[in-house]
């Protein structure tokens, strides 16, 4: 299928590696270029590279902190008219909420909350006047399913979500679009990260948290990023102009539930 997307800019947050850089792929070889943003820029430009050159489009790669207002004024200025907006940005540390302040807090809710309002105001209105807009903000499955240790990130993404149910529905008429894409356990950095601090808090090893939540999959397997980063291709493409508001669940089939 043709997504319609060849010739068209996108923004892509958090994309030197995971599922940032899933989405950069899937959208480059629809034929997309990219401004890619990550804070490494040793990681970040080796990602470029390798997207220049099995897709042949133009990616610009701009190291900066976007959770940061000088790093999203840096950003911006390279960028500031995209046709796609993919916010993300690494989860907040795991852990008991006892032990965490205030100041853990207003991090999480800088990095996963705000961030992406801020990005999303900066750019939903030229997307407006253009008449084509896609903006996909990767949360995570615990919006719909709350993991008892990811209790900052619960709740500052549950935050995100809940704006982007009124916004989604005042600028479709423009043909700018806003979803979600909740990811549950796929094979990045941050799985291992969380299996490592579950691990440090239950005396097991990091293979047997690993091997127990995998057991818990109905899919009978991690997520492979190329799956996301396809998901969300899809989300942005010219057919999913009637999709908005909507969260995505993508986790081999875990949540339960019917809605």
């Amino acid at each position: 299928m043709d997504l319609g997307l060849k010739g068209k800019r996108a923004l892509v947050c958090a994309s030197s590696k995971g599922l940032g850089r899933a989405c950069a792929i899937s959208l480059a070889r629809e034929g997309v270029n990219l401004v890619m943003v990550a804070r490494g820029a040793e990681a970040l430009e080796a990602a470029a590279e390798s997207i220049r050159i099995e897709s042949g489009v133009t990616v610009t790669a701009i190291a900066a902190d976007v959770t940061t207002q000088e790093g999203r004024e840096k950003v911006l200025a390279a960028c500031p008219d995209p046709d796609i907006l993919v916010t993300n940005a690494g989860g907040p540390k795991p852990g008991d909420f006892r032990e965490w302040s205030r100041d853990d807090w207003i991090a999480a809710i800088d990095a996963n909350m705000l961030t992406p309002i801020e990005l999303i105001r900066a750019t939903v209105d030229t997307m407006i006047a253009r008449k084509f807009g896609r903006i996909v903000n990767i949360t995570s499955a615990a919006v719909k399913m709350p993991i008892e240790i990811l209790g900052l990130s619960n709740g500052a993404r549950a935050g995100l979500t809940g704006f982007v149910a009124g916004l989604a529905r005042q600028t479709v008429a423009h043909n700018v679009t806003i979803n979600n894409l909740l990811p549950g356990p796929f094979e990045t950095d941050r799985l291992r990260q969380t299996a490592a601090k579950t691990a440090e808090n239950t005396g097991k090893s990091i293979d047997d948290v690993m091997a127990a939540r995998l057991s818990g999959i109905p899919a009978g397997r991690y997520g492979d990023p190329a799956e996301f980063g396809d998901a969300c291709a899809f989300l942005c493409s010219a057919q999913a102009g009637f999709m908005t508001g909507q969260n995505l669940v993508l986790d081999g089939g875990i949540y339960p539930g019917t809605l």
